[in-house]
C-alpha cells in the first residue's frame, strides 16, 4: 500500500468516526493528532467550535515516544480537571487504537478523565 492510499484510508476511517461523535461543553471531544515525531491532543467543544484545552509532547520530558504519549494523556487529564471536565469522547483521528494513541488514552484514564 503506497503512502497516498494509506492516508486516504485513514481519512475515510476518520470521517466515519466523526459522523458518529461530537463533543459539547459537558463532554468534549478528545482529539488526537499523531505525526511521526510528536503527538498532540485537544479537548474540543464542537457546538461552539472552540478548543477548551490542549497538550503536546513538547511539554513533557523526552523518554521515548510511547512514554511521552502517556505523559501527554496525564497532562490533558490534569488540564481537563482544572477546566471542570471529567468526561470526554475519544477521537483517535482515524488511527488504530494501538501504540502511542492507546498510551495517550491510558494516561488520560489514569489521570482521572473518563473516556
Amino acid at each position: 500500500m503506497d503512502a497516498k492510499a494509506k492516508r486516504g484510508a485513514r481519512l475515510r476511517r476518520h470521517g466515519r468516526v466523526r459522523k458518529k461523535i461530537a463533543g459539547d461543553a459537558t463532554r468534549p471531544r478528545l482529539a488526537v493528532y499523531r505525526s511521526n515525531r510528536h503527538i498532540y491532543v485537544q479537548l474540543i467543544d464542537d457546538r461552539t467550535a472552540a478548543t477548551i484545552t490542549q497538550a503536546s509532547d513538547r511539554e513533557v520530558p523526552d523518554e521515548g515516544k510511547t512514554a511521552r504519549a502517556k505523559a501527554v494523556g496525564a497532562l490533558i487529564a490534569k488540564r481537563a480537571k482544572e477546566a471542570g471536565i471529567e468526561r470526554a469522547v475519544f477521537d483517535r483521528g482515524g488511527r488504530l487504537y494501538h501504540g502511542r494513541v492507546a498510551a495517550l488514552a491510558e494516561g488520560a484514564r489514569e489521570g482521572g478523565l473518563q473516556i
